[in-house]
């Protein structure tokens, strides 16, 4: 897979002055505050069947971390005296907490949510144990949004393990068969995220040449291409500290950071909860645990501690990680975002 931008140098260099991302948007006359919430995004546990190199969350198969019913049902009772439409379900794998099937069946039963949406890794649906899943998540119309960094196995095995390339197109297939990706009710998107410290190319072009590839090749159709920049956080930002390219990498976001994203940020408009109910801006927020606290007494927010009224115009925490999401064409959990 061939893309445009060149890898950065392994060269160590002197550290870089890194402005502050609020001193960057002052300078662009940008205010940066949420609007009203369309989107809950979840995040279930950093339980996961692959051990990814960009993986912000650092998930893995030995992690303990997953979210309990009593924790589950009470972010649902929050959740069911909303307005919100869309729930964004992640990990790890969100498939593989016990309670995954008794989640989506009572989003269903909520009128005001028209799209749940599973970030699905693909490989866990040929799992021993989770031979249900596809036709689960087809049955209760759930849109998957899946990870997919290439449409070769080389680069898709290198950041993912060895072997995900074969599963993720056996998985692709399987819920082509079900209808995913050709019924317009059962969306099918992908996620492309860059193998080296580079920014994501032009998402339109890019989906062109999946599309062409994976149809050319195996057969597959999906919906959308989205391309999300990796995060300087967690796992990828010890990935590129330890080759070298931490400081470089993060130059590249703070020159190519790009006012036009901002309006289009996922901080504005989703409302991100931890596995254990905190709330935060968004999902990098969350694995930097800057969490939302309490204005008085400084104590940190669950969502059931929220006025669902009161969630517009509040102040997005940031740091130098936004860049991230405003480099290039911009990134979020969407795409990009200009």
């Amino acid at each position: 897979m061939t893309v445009s931008n060149a890898t950065l140098s392994t060269s160590t260099t002197t550290p870089v002055l890194r402005p502050p991302f609020e001193t960057t948007l002052d300078r662009h006359g940008l205010d940066l505050r949420r609007g009203a919430t369309d989107i809950l995004q979840l995040n279930l546990g950093k339980l996961c069947n692959l051990t990814c190199v960009h993986c912000h969350v650092n998930a893995g198969p030995k992690r303990k971390e997953i979210i309990t019913r009593a924790t589950l049902d009470r972010i649902l009772d929050w959740l069911d005296g909303t307005d919100i439409h869309t729930i964004d379900l992640t990990g790890g794998a969100p498939e593989m907490i016990p309670d995954f099937r008794h989640l989506i069946e009572r989003l269903r039963r909520m009128p005001h949510v028209d799209t749940i949406i599973d970030r699905c890794n693909l490989t866990i649906l040929n799992q021993p144990g989770y031979e249900w899943l596809a036709q689960f998540l087809h049955d209760h119309r759930v849109a998957i949004v899946a990870s997919m960094p290439c449409y070769e196995p080389g680069n898709v095995n290198a950041q993912r393990g060895d072997g995900v390339f074969d599963s993720s197109i056996e998985g692709l297939q399987k819920l082509n068969a079900l209808g995913y990706g050709r019924d317009p009710g059962l969306m099918l998107d992908l996620v492309y995220n860059p193998n080296g410290a580079f920014l994501p190319p032009p998402q339109a072009e890019l989906e062109a040449d999946y599309k062409t590839e994976l149809r050319q090749h195996f057969g597959i159709e999906f919906n959308r291409l989205i391309t999300i920049t990796n995060m300087p956080i967690a796992r990828y930002k010890s990935w590129l500290r330890h080759n070298g390219k931490l400081d470089d990498y993060m130059q590249l976001l703070i020159d190519s950071f790009n006012p036009a994203t901002v309006a289009g940020l996922m901080c504005r408009n989703t409302l991100s909860i931890g596995w254990r109910g905190e709330v935060y801006d968004c999902d990098f927020n969350q694995q930097l645990d800057m969490q939302w606290t309490d204005r008085d007494d400084g104590r940190g927010l669950h969502v059931w501690d929220l006025d669902p009224d009161a969630l517009e115009h509040r102040p997005i925490a940031l740091g130098s990680h936004c860049f991230g999401c405003t480099a290039g064409s911009g990134s979020s959990c969407q795409g990009a975002t200009a």
